[in-house]
């Protein structure tokens, strides 16, 4: 998948392994959490494995990925509930967001960091994983737990706001050089799109859900269905 006028993947970035990178339910970190445990419905290829706890986020994240429901609710009268079809809401409030920007600069580092805290938690649900959200929001970052995958949501919702790649931002796909080229495959096969589309919440939960699956395949496949990555995998 493509821009109209341009030639880059969705993992725009060149291979690497590199990984530097209502409201929330309530509860202390790492707990287990009660709403939207999807994660077994959205993985296809292993439809009897047992769905993983869905745990709450690092404080800074939940305090962030709530105040994208607050702005949401506020301004398109809908609650966000976390789950993938209302990302298409966040489409419309980046959208929005980017065209009030000139007369409202100071408001886009606040849009970019709850619009990324939000994605990146329904990635999270859906497939699983963990938040590094230690120091500045440019080295935040979504482990996912059932394949070797990292990335930025933070850094994507920068990309959506500007409509362009963002250096340091980490917002490209992070994975085992040796994986890529079957992702890759996959994602080139998708049809050209604008530059909007490209870059939207939406697009990218969809990148994120291609590479899950066919790394996931890649897994079962060679027999390693039950493995799972947890932080020090992760570890710089």
């Amino acid at each position: 998948m493509s821009a109209d006028h341009s030639k880059r993947g969705p993992n725009e970035a060149p291979p690497t392994d590199d990984v530097s990178g209502g409201a929330l339910a309530a509860g202390p970190e790492g707990e287990p959490i009660e709403p939207n445990e999807p994660d077994d419905a959205v993985d296809p290829l292993t439809p009897d494995e047992d769905p993983e706890p869905v745990t709450a986020p690092p404080l800074a994240v939940a305090e962030l990925a709530a105040a994208c429901v607050r702005f949401v609710a506020t301004r398109y009268g809908v609650m966000l509930d976390f789950e993938p079809d209302t990302l298409s809401l966040v489409d419309q409030w980046i959208a929005d967001a980017r065209k009030e920007m000139p007369e409202n600069p100071q408001s886009q580092e606040l849009v970019q960091s709850a619009a990324g805290a939000y994605l990146g938690e329904v990635i999270r649900r859906a497939f699983g994983g963990m938040w590094f959200a230690d120091g500045d929001h440019d080295g935040w970052r979504v482990d996912l737990s059932r394949v070797y995958l990292t990335f930025n949501p933070i850094g994507m919702m920068r990309e959506a706001i500007f409509l362009e790649s963002q250096e340091g931002w980490h917002a490209h796909l992070e994975m085992d050089p040796g994986e890529r080229e079957e992702v890759e495959r996959r994602l080139e096969a998708l049809p050209g799109v604008s530059d909007a589309e490209y870059f939207a919440p939406t697009t990218r939960f969809d990148v994120v859900h291609i590479a899950y699956d066919a790394l996931r395949a890649k897994m079962s496949a060679a027999g390693l269905g039950d493995v799972r990555f947890g932080p020090e995998d992760y570890k710089k």
